[in-house]
């Protein structure tokens, strides 16, 4: 979302659909531009999808994600409780400095565990609580 010249706010949005591919026997979601309530409404079937797939961890790339706001802490949280009901482990890729306040506000820094790359969300410890 971007500010103009008269004080509106332009959605920027993508229009690039999630891209869900298959990695190191875990499942990887890359959202894409604004993470907000419409985003939300428009990803959550898929992401309660590959919240009960079989894969023990699914990871959620937010690094082409462009706004952030609560819809996107309720999408995190919804699909980290989905997960972890079945066993899984959820990863959150993530470098955006905003984004990583906003967890640091909320506090779910030590629940989501945010990291800086793809790899490291693959080769993260297994011993989130």
């Amino acid at each position: 979302m971007r500010q103009t010249e008269l004080g509106n706010y332009a959605r920027e949005d993508s229009g690039q659909p999630p891209c869900v591919y298959g990695l190191d026997g875990a499942i990887v979601v890359e959202l894409h531009g604004d993470m907000d309530l419409v985003a939300y409404q428009r990803t959550v079937s898929l992401m309660d999808a590959v919240a009960s797939g079989p894969e023990p961890l699914v990871v959620i790339d937010l690094t082409r994600v462009t706004f952030f706001d609560c819809s996107g802490i309720s999408l995190l949280m919804r699909t980290r409780r989905r997960v972890r009901g079945r066993g899984g482990r959820l990863r959150v890729v993530c470098t955006d400095p905003l984004t990583l306040r906003m967890l640091r506000i909320t506090r779910l820094t030590s629940t989501l565990y945010p990291v800086p790359s793809l790899d490291a969300a693959l080769s993260g410890p297994s011993d989130e609580a």
